[in-house]
């Protein structure tokens, strides 16, 4: 029998998700000078919990506290933090819905206020140079260190009472540069062919089912490719989903991209010799890496969630009743409209639009200019500024803002940040 998104999907650990719409991990920014989560975090995902997802996925939190994806990130090392974590957990799994953190390690892609130099697989800095440090390559005692974070992040998360983990291997974080060959250019066993440079996934995944045990679901974010020439391939990301799907995970989440390529955030731009041209097929059903999807499809047997670019219930509906992925991951419908989940189950026939919302910087220059790098960066930075503060209005127990301007909100944002790092730093 075909699935809908009111189907339940029993997970391979033998935990259940409650249907197939999952919230996609949107960075927050919202924990305390502790780097812990406090009440915002626990009023947000509550209100997510009761909008009737099967499965929620925290944004990054951080495994090692000296290093963040940005100011604001959660960071879990010790059971000092095992408080604050309950406290968020019981919120976010509130209705009986699965509530996984996403573990993660940004390496180079450490805000270079926090860290001025990060540790990677290699001394390979980042284009964006005047946001992340400049980082030193990893020593094999730091590198089994930091294994040893996702592991003991995961357990913590177990403690806790959240019901899963997802281990971030995607969008250009210290994973996703082992797995390019342009961010490791190692000699040793981390790095060269494409089984060293999954060497380091495939231990921290190893390392983090010896720490939760056989039942508790683990989920990997994986890239379909960084849209890179000459960086991480779609050939290579199918090797390595066989061997996540050997490895006995739970669910495995289709992305794509790099701060440096800005697919995961649909700001693609000109396609490169390592991006062709979607399928018309592609475009016209939305999601952003469905081709992927298909072509894993036979590979593996884990279940497959996709996330990125769905814009309407039927787009959504369809992919799952053809069996071509079995959960639809979304994000930024969930700032706007945390209930609509209730919603899309309850009505299947309707057929209105996703929650989004149209922003663009310089919509009356001319073409020329619209489309060059520099608005195309305001254009990505301000959407994604937009949207946190629609976030932070939620977890105020407030209603979104749809009237913010961009650059309102990005200037807000980078107010927001600044103040957050002195903070941390007092």
């Amino acid at each position: 029998m075909a699935a809908d998104l009111a189907s339940p999907l029993q997970l391979r650990c033998g935990a259940t998700l409650p249907n197939r719409i999952a919230k996609a991990a949107m960075t927050e920014g919202l924990a305390g000078a502790d780097d812990r989560p406090d009440e915002a975090l626990a009023t947000l995902y509550r209100r997510w919990a009761e909008g009737g997802a099967g499965l929620l996925i925290s944004g990054n939190i951080m495994v090692d506290r000296r290093y963040l994806e940005r100011p604001g990130n959660v960071a879990i090392e010790h059971d000092g933090d095992l408080p604050s974590l309950r406290a968020w957990a019981e919120a976010g799994t509130a209705t009986g819905n699965q509530f996984w953190l996403q573990i993660n390690h940004p390496g180079r892609q450490c805000h270079r206020f926090i860290s001025a130099r990060p540790p990677a697989p290699s001394a390979v800095r980042l284009d964006l140079g005047a946001v992340f440090g400049n980082p030193i390559a990893m020593s094999e005692a730091q590198i089994e260190d930091a294994i040893e974070r996702y592991a003991n992040a995961a357990a913590l998360a177990q403690t806790a009472g959240f019901t899963g983990v997802q281990i971030h291997g995607a969008h250009g974080y210290l994973i996703s540069q082992f797995l390019s060959p342009l961010a490791n250019q190692r000699m040793d066993r981390w790095g060269g062919t494409v089984a060293n440079r999954a060497r380091f996934l495939r231990e921290v995944v190893r390392a983090t089912r010896d720490a939760v045990g056989a039942a508790f679901p683990i989920g990997v974010k994986l890239n379909s490719a960084d849209f890179q020439r000459g960086g991480f391939a779609a050939e290579d990301s199918v090797k390595v989903a066989r061997w996540l799907d050997q490895a006995g995970i739970d669910l495995l989440e289709v992305s794509g991209g790099t701060y440096e390529q800005l697919q995961f955030l649909g700001q693609a731009g000109k396609a490169t010799d390592a991006a062709p041209p979607k399928r018309a097929s592609t475009v016209a059903r939305e999601a952003y890496f469905l081709d992927y999807a298909r072509t894993i499809r036979d590979s593996v047997e884990v279940p497959i969630m996709l996330t990125g670019g769905f814009q309407t219930p039927d787009a959504m509906r369809e992919v799952i009743g053809a069996g071509e992925v079995d959960v639809i991951g979304l994000g930024r419908p969930f700032a706007l409209d945390p209930d609509f989940p209730q919603r899309l189950l309850a009505a299947e026939a309707d057929d209105a639009p996703l929650p989004r919302a149209e922003l663009s910087f310089g919509s009356r220059l001319p073409r020329w200019l619209r489309e060059s790098l520099p608005i195309r960066l305001i254009n990505a930075q301000g959407e994604a500024a937009w949207y946190y503060r629609q976030i932070l209005a939620l977890a105020r127990g407030e209603q979104p803002n749809r009237g913010l301007g961009l650059l309102t909100a990005l200037q807000r944002h980078y107010r927001d940040e600044m103040r957050i790092l002195r903070r941390r730093h007092a």
